[in-house]
């Protein structure tokens, strides 16, 4: 695991970090390809230098979001941008993370991406890659 990745868990709270490190294990098992890193101060999850998920402590909790969610159509990533094409879940727990739901939307990560990557080159114009 990245050393960045293990100071931002280091930097939470008990029970946090419980739920980070049950996101990671499962995103690293199932999203092999991937690179991550600390990107605007939470853990992400890129293809292809496109961002596709991460997690981050917010006031509700551990908010896990997908970059293109909006497109997944799923009903538990409720929490949709209004701008772009994010959709998160927040969880409290560690036993909240349903493993089959978060395999689920790890494969439609792989399959539909938009192009944040480009995001600036494009003056904002964000377009569908897959």
């Amino acid at each position: 695991m990245n050393s960045d990745i293990q100071k931002y868990i280091a930097s939470q709270t008990e029970s946090d970090q419980l739920i980070c490190e049950r996101l990671i294990k499962i995103i690293s098992e199932n999203v092999t390809e991937a690179e991550s890193k600390i990107w605007h101060a939470h853990p992400v999850w890129f293809l292809d230098e496109n961002p596709v998920v991460g997690f981050s402590k917010q006031k509700k909790g551990i908010r896990l979001m997908f970059w293109s969610g909006k497109s997944f159509n799923e009903e538990k990533l409720n929490v949709l941008g209004v701008k772009f094409q994010d959709a998160s879940i927040f969880y409290n727990e560690k036993n909240e993370i349903e493993e089959a739901d978060l395999k689920r939307w790890l494969e439609k990560s792989r399959e539909i991406q938009w192009d944040y990557k480009n995001l600036v080159k494009r003056k904002g114009e964000l377009i569908r890659l897959n």
